[in-house]
């Protein structure tokens, strides 16, 4: 590319101008003024990197390694700001952060719920490809013969923003064609810049034959017409395929395809633990205290919509709706829902578990105390379901503030207007006879899908009675929610049971009028103190279930009956004919034992995995002595690059194919390795005057040999250039004897002979 200053300002501002656009499509994923540093940041650096690799000529792998430097001195601070230390230097371990996360961040970026702010260092991707992409563009448009291939760069940028970006795609149309203008007219220009070079060698060439004036008018009229149709084509074309291709709210990125670190079916379902909460050891112990508590009084732990008539269950491989994926959340998430704003404060004490208590719909949770940083990158969130969970749960002293948007519990005249909605939830139809026949008659005579929803409610609530089975006084009430115990509670006169049961049993029968119904665990605070601050204990475990309308809402309805006096068992009428033996229950196994079941936390990992001394020493010298190579590697790594590309350099000059060349290279090696020592004689001195400036009958040979290969008509052999190279090898050696090492050290990372061109 040639050196005038106005071609030269023009690619890079085509550059950059197309950086910019393409990078814009990362936006979404931060969502943060920091993004906006960062892009300016990674621009401004890249083009000084392209721009000082091009005025000092230097090789490809200096500019990568200067790319390299630029990148480790301002990652920290763009991507990071908040870890700087108390000067203008970083904190040693978020240096190490940023190594680490130049290879982890792109797996962690699409792991973690968009937006992601600054979370974590996550701004290190996109950092590092606005740099590199940049850098690359630049340097391709000004070193290179053909500079079109630069407009490839712009377009992998986007192509990788499109692909770690959100599902939810975001002004493709703009984006797509604010860069496709600026590529097509970048294109434009290199063409008809070249195109003008040609005219102006060509005139030269033969300037008795040089074009009129009007010859050159009407060739740069003709010139600019073309290009401009040629460009209203491109984006006319653009315009009427994005209009003509079915619009998609959705795509399909890398997020929607990478294996989620957290699966809800690992662990048992929270409906299993119900009557845990409700043992002499949990019943009055205060779990959590909740400040800001939703007008209806309840606390979310987890939501449940998969039945496989032994257990409800958190979500399902095969559920289309979502409900069993889980996302990292970095601080705040876009919440479209409906519904009043809740600010809650929680503040854990005898509550255990990796179920977060919540509300509503999350829109940003901050974790508190002394182990905030951890909860965060362990908190987990389904958004479907409005469901969090704290991979290795939390414990006394955690603490959190969220903000949702809860939707109030409706009336039985707002239940008895709904329709059902069209949510996609996995089935279950071996419901028992029992069910169908207790809802159809209680919703004999009721018309409108509201009206049987609430006449189900109402019959639940009506004729079931509330026990435990865990105090003596209490009447028999067997634990679990099985479809077996369900027919039980059913067919019982009168039934009994606690909310596990009755939650389950009123899904299953709202799934038969049609509305799609999920059950869910929480707490629903008794003490009717003021909502501003309120301790639940295991004795405000409860559950409930939410169904959807026509409109999408989830709303919740609760069908457990008052606790009241229960009546005493009707006696069956007796029977003439003999009955079998009635079939003893198996005894109920402990639900503690149950919940024992659940996978080893990463705590418990980590004291297994800490049982074998003599591996965890050699993990952590093999963690200190990573960290010494890679800070070596930082170092010494420049130095290397120049000694490697002199290694290439040499090693090119001495393999090629004709003897004469192969000559000639021998004595450019040597005039290189005088130059990194120092001995620099003008640029129009001869070869045998820049031998004795060096100094040495053999130097003086080598530079008569290399102008007889260059200007002979005898053509010399390969094993004249053999012995060529072997005498530049001594020579070379002989440059650097009675030197310190410090000064052959020089001379060998020395970059004099990479920025000069040498015969």
């Amino acid at each position: 590319m040639t050196r005038r200053p106005i071609p030269v300002l023009v690619s890079v501002l085509f550059a950059v101008a197309s950086v910019a656009v393409a990078a814009s499509v990362w936006w979404p994923v931060y969502q943060t003024p920091q993004f906006v540093l960062v892009l300016i940041g990674g621009i401004v650096l890249g083009t000084l990197v392209a721009l000082t690799g091009w005025l000092f000529r230097l090789h490809g792998v200096l500019v990568i390694f200067l790319a390299i430097i630029v990148y480790l001195a301002a990652g920290v601070p763009l991507t990071m700001p908040e870890r700087m230390g108390p000067g203008i230097l970083p904190q040693p371990q978020a240096f190490l952060d940023l190594v680490r996360g130049t290879a982890e961040d792109w797996k962690e970026l699409v792991t973690i719920l968009a937006p992601v702010g600054t979370y974590q260092g996550l701004l290190i991707p996109a950092f590092l490809a606005i740099l590199g992409t940049t850098t690359l563009t630049i340097s391709l448009a000004l070193r290179v013969s053909r500079g079109e291939v630069a407009v490839l760069a712009p377009i992998l940028l986007l192509v990788i923003g499109i692909a770690f970006g959100r599902e939810e795609s975001w002004f493709p149309l703009a984006i797509g064609l604010s860069l496709l203008v600026l590529l097509l007219g970048w294109l434009i220009w290199l063409r008809g810049f070249r195109h003008r070079a040609l005219l102006r060698q060509h005139a030269v060439a033969v300037a008795s034959v040089s074009p009129s004036r009007r010859e050159r008018r009407r060739a740069a009229v003709v010139g600019t017409v073309s290009s401009v149709i040629i460009l209203a084509i491109a984006v006319s074309g653009g315009a009427v395929l994005a209009s003509a291709l079915p619009p998609s709210s959705d795509r399909d990125v890398l997020r929607t395809r990478i294996e989620q670190a957290f699966n809800p079916r690992d662990y048992p379902s929270p409906l299993s633990a119900f009557r845990r909460f409700l043992r002499s050891d949990l019943v009055n112990e205060p779990l959590l205290t909740v400040t800001g508590l939703p007008q209806d009084r309840r606390v979310r732990l987890a939501t449940l919509d998969s039945y496989d008539g032994v257990v409800y269950s958190v979500g399902t491989p095969d559920a289309s709706s979502a409900s069993g994926t889980f996302v990292r959340v970095p601080y705040r998430l876009e919440q479209a829902a409906l519904g009043e704003r809740v600010s809650m404060t929680v503040s854990i004490s005898g509550y255990s578990g990796i179920w977060l208590p919540g509300a509503g719909q999350l829109a940003e949770i901050r974790f508190s105390g002394a182990n905030s940083d951890a909860l965060t990158a362990s908190f987990f969130y389904n958004d479907v379901t409005g469901t969090g969970a704290v991979v290795g749960g939390l414990a006394a002293g955690d603490g959190y503030r969220l903000d949702s948007v809860d939707t109030p519990t409706p009336s039985d005249a707002a239940l008895r207007e709904l329709r059902p909605g069209t949510a996609e939830l996995p089935r279950f139809d071996d419901v028992p006879q029992s069910l169908t026949d207790r809802l159809e008659t209680w919703t004999e005579g009721v018309s409108g899908d509201g009206a049987r929803l609430v006449a189900m409610l109402d019959g639940l609530k009506t004729e079931g009675y509330i026990s435990h089975g865990l105090e003596e006084d209490e009447p028999a009430s067997r634990s679990g929610h099985g479809i077996d115990r369900i027919d039980e509670l059913l067919t019982a006169k009168p039934m009994v049971g606690d909310a596990e049961q009755y939650a389950v049993a009123a899904a299953l029968m709202a799934r038969e009028l049609g509305f799609p119904a999920r059950v869910v665990v929480g707490f629903l605070a008794t003490d009717q103190g003021p909502a501003s601050s309120v301790t639940l204990t295991g004795e405000d475990i409860s559950a409930w279930i939410e169904v959807q309308d026509s409109s999408g809402r989830w709303w919740t309805a609760d069908p457990v009956p008052a606790v009241r006096d229960i009546p005493e068992e009707e006696p069956e009428e007796p029977q003439l004919v003999a009955r079998p033996p009635a079939i003893v229950q198996p005894p109920v196994e402990d639900e503690d034992e149950e919940i024992e079941q659940s996978p080893p936390t990463e705590s418990e990992q980590t004291e297994e995995e800490s049982l074998n001394p003599f591996l965890a020493t050699l993990l952590r010298i093999a963690q200190v002595a990573g960290g010494i190579l890679l800070l070596v590697a930082v170092i010494a790594g420049p130095f290397l690059a120049v000694i490697a590309a002199k290694l290439r350099r040499r090693a090119l000059r001495r393999k090629r194919v004709h003897p004469a060349d192969r000559i000639r290279g021998g004595w450019q090696e040597f005039e290189d390795t005088a130059l990194d020592y120092g001995l620099e004689a003008p640029p129009s001195s001869t070869r045998r005057e820049v031998a004795a400036a060096v100094g040495g009958k053999r130097a003086i040979a080598l530079a008569s040999v290399a102008d007889r290969a260059t200007f002979s008509t005898e053509r010399p052999s390969h094993e004249d250039a053999d012995r060529v190279w072997a005498a530049v090898e001594d020579l070379r050696r002989s440059l650097g004897t009675g030197r310190t090492r410090r000064e052959r050290f020089r001379a060998a990372s020395s970059l004099r002979s990479l920025r000069t061109r040498r015969r």
